[in-house]
């Protein structure tokens, strides 16, 4: 080949591979980094679009450079000559593939590996999903349970997931990780925190018609701050005080996002207004304490006149003594309103 016929090859393959390079990095394809093991994923990422990068710099070149060079003339409607394979030409770009896929792999392997390595001293969490909610249970600590994942900045947290229903999927973009919750098979995911701030929980596995609502947040804190929000609430929802231990279960958990109740402050009105329990319980001919605890394990046994089933999950899977002192919370502040 020419040395003019090599400098256009590298000349049109430079071209094409700056743009598409352009087009992968200056565009914001990816959410933020907020673990270690999204920052791996990261690295597999940006490592195979290279690798595609180059690639189509050199097919672009070629493709390209044949087009102009070896066009026929316009009144040329004659068959071309006759070639034969080119047996080495064939065996390199087969083994070429294969090495960069086979690269791939063993990368690949390695930061699963690491992104499975817990480390010593994990936080444990367990993570129950029901349609349409999830909740977070910390073992070490009394099994407070929140509907809202905080997490310590730079600390391995475990999770481990159990499905109430249906399949469900825990992704959190910015964690880079999404694992699926299956009935009676126990799951577990792996996450390093290495950013504070405010994430959104997803479920990406389609799972009823409340799916697009099936949304929590994961906060990420300083590592000391963090203890002493769960040393806190840990003595707040074991306070023998109900009216202490019941509003911090309410604030730990959605109640607030779908409810008014005047006592905690909330004024959503998505659900029923909780300063009406008494009479929503005189309506169902049911006592009030009864009703309330029904109302939260199995909120589909009475649904408020205005209001449509299936919207609320069960909260089935709160301790005993958090949803006592929730029950009692709600009777006495309910009584106030």
């Amino acid at each position: 080949m020419r040395r003019g016929s090599i400098a256009s090859l590298v000349g049109i393959g430079v071209v094409a591979g700056g743009i598409a390079a352009a087009v992968a990095v200056l565009l914001p394809w990816l959410p933020p980094v907020a673990s270690r093991e999204r920052a791996r994923i990261d690295d597999v990422f940006w490592f195979t679009v290279i690798i595609c990068i180059v690639i189509f710099a050199i097919v672009a070149a070629v493709m390209l450079y044949a087009v102009v060079a070896f066009r026929a003339a316009p009144d040329d409607d004659s068959d071309g000559p006759p070639t034969h394979g080119h047996t080495t030409l064939e065996i390199v770009w087969t083994l070429i593939p294969t090495l960069l896929v086979t690269a791939i792999g063993i990368f690949s392997a390695i930061v699963l590996g690491r992104n499975d390595n817990q480390g010593k001293n994990p936080l444990n969490i367990d993570v129950t999903a029901q349609q349409f909610a999830w909740s977070f249970t910390y073992p070490g600590a009394a099994k407070l349970t929140t509907g809202v994942l905080r997490l310590p900045l730079g600390r391995s947290v475990e999770l481990h997931f159990k499905a109430l229903d249906v399949i469900h999927s825990f992704w959190v973009p910015e964690f880079g990780q999404k694992q699926d919750t299956v009935p009676g098979l126990p799951t577990k995911l792996h996450i390093t925190p290495s950013k504070t701030g405010t994430f959104d929980v997803i479920c990406t596995e389609l799972c009823g018609l409340g799916h697009a609502t099936m949304r929590s947040t994961a906060i990420v804190m300083p590592a000391k701050a963090f203890d002493n929000w769960l040393k806190s609430q840990t003595h707040a929802t074991s306070s023998p005080n109900t009216a202490v231990s019941g509003a911090a279960v309410f604030k730990n958990n959605p109640c607030g996002s779908c409810h008014t109740l005047t006592a905690a402050g909330a004024t959503a009105k998505v659900g029923p207004d909780l300063d009406h329990l008494p009479q929503y319980a005189q309506a169902a001919g049911q006592p009030l304490e009864s009703f309330i605890r029904t109302s939260i394990t199995d909120p589909n046994a009475y649904v408020q006149k205005g209001y449509h089933p299936n919207v609320m999950p069960p909260f089935s899977s709160l301790p005993k003594a958090q949803l006592d002192a929730l029950v009692q919370y709600l009777v006495q502040s309910s009584k106030k309103g």
